[in-house]
């Protein structure tokens, strides 16, 4: 499997909604990071949905290198 894209070199902090659903991009192209936009078609890569269970600031993952999907886990720093 291809990697994904960099989108980015820090996470995105998101005021999330209880119960509002979230689709974080997982290849990097998407126009509208950290969120996907659909530009994965014709690839092996899909959204990763993510159900809000609180409202509060998640940091989502833009350099997509991340190993606790959506959510940042420092590997930009890496």
């Amino acid at each position: 499997m291809k990697l994904p894209n960099r989108a980015g070199d820090s996470p995105a902090a998101i005021e999330m909604e209880a119960g509002k659903v979230y689709a974080w991009c997982s290849c990097g192209l998407s126009e509208n990071q950290p969120f996907c936009d659909g530009k994965h078609s014709g690839s092996d890569f899909r959204p990763m949905i993510h159900k809000a269970e609180a409202s509060e600031t998640k940091y989502l993952c833009t350099c997509k290198q991340t190993g606790n999907g959506p959510f940042c886990d420092g590997s930009h720093a890496k």
